[in-house]
């Protein structure tokens, strides 16, 4: 089943306590259509870039299957550059440059060929932009899954809110959660959004896992310990590409299979943290997903006396 991804293609410079880089590839975008690859080959790609992007990386989400068709080249502008600092404990940062560039005017056009996806990701973007995304697409896709932030619910809440209303899974962090609905309770905080719009949530706890709220079952998928984390940038990202790639490869809704799908998310988002920005989601194999999916499992399995 073909999955659209929107979101952001850019350059990083990323510093960690354990490693840096003036100048990597990074944006929502592109994590989120790496982490899909390894699911499924029908992947649509809705972004802009200015005239540095290399064409190379393009090239190479093509030799995965990803359509850049829908990727704007702005000849005369530099694409979106962000530049941040990771602290001790990896999950706190200091931004310290954001450059939008073409970013800044980012108005996603859908080409014909992607008016069939049965699969949308909006990445974290201006609530009206994911709005006008979903409004493009004459066929509604079987699920609309939207990423967003605090920033958005802090300067554009009244979009967020109606945009809320026209998807089908939500994906924020736990303080987003809280701050969405002043609830500190993440469950009390979960049961608020659903009645917002969304089916299901899942809430991303970063190096503690995950829960997906579906109605009134929760499912916790836990984050593999790693003995090395050199760069959570795209971590999310990659999640949510490895989630909604599995979903477009078995095309199953079911609670169930998207239990597993939280799972693969998860295991996409570990390999993700293991090396700068996108490299190490350039190198991984079927086989390397599978094996540690098997670790994942070995996590929580236990028999009840």
């Amino acid at each position: 089943m073909s999955l659209t991804i929107v979101g952001s293609m850019a350059f990083d410079a990323i510093e960690t306590p354990f490693a840096k880089t003036d100048k990597t590839i990074g944006g929502s975008c592109t994590y989120c259509a790496y982490a899909a690859s390894q699911f499924t080959r029908e992947i649509n790609q809705v972004s802009i870039v200015g005239y540095d992007f290399p064409k190379n990386e393009l090239d190479d989400l093509n030799n995965l299957g990803v359509n850049t068709d829908g990727v704007e080249i702005v000849p005369d502008k530099k694409s979106f550059f962000w530049s941040g600092k990771y602290h001790l404990d990896m999950n706190t940062r200091d931004t310290l440059i954001t450059d939008l560039n073409v970013l800044a005017d980012f108005n996603p056009v859908l080409p014909e060929s992607y008016q069939r996806t049965e699969y949308l990701l909006l990445g974290n973007l201006a609530p009206a932009v994911q709005k006008a995304v979903i409004q493009q697409l004459k066929t509604r896709p079987k699920l609309i899954v939207l990423d967003t932030m605090n920033f958005w619910m802090e300067v554009a809440l009244n979009d967020l809110l109606e945009v809320l209303g026209m998807i089908d899974v939500l994906v924020v962090n736990d303080s987003e959660a809280r701050q969405l609905t002043g609830e500190y309770s993440i469950v009390k905080a979960a049961k608020k959004i659903l009645t917002m719009g969304p089916k299901q949530l899942i809430i991303k706890k970063g190096e503690h896992g995950a829960l997906l709220f579906h109605g009134e079952e929760i499912f916790f998928a836990p984050a593999l310990p790693l003995e090395e984390v050199f760069d959570p940038t795209g971590a999310g990202d990659a999640f949510a590409g490895g989630f909604m790639g599995y979903l477009a490869k078995t095309n199953d809704l079911s609670y169930e299979n998207m239990k597993t799908a939280i799972i693969m998310g998860s295991v996409t988002a570990s390999f993700c943290v293991e090396k700068l920005g996108t490299e190490r989601l350039k190198t991984i194999t079927t086989h390397d997903v599978a094996v540690r999916a098997k670790q994942f499992l070995a996590l929580t399995d236990f028999v009840l006396a």
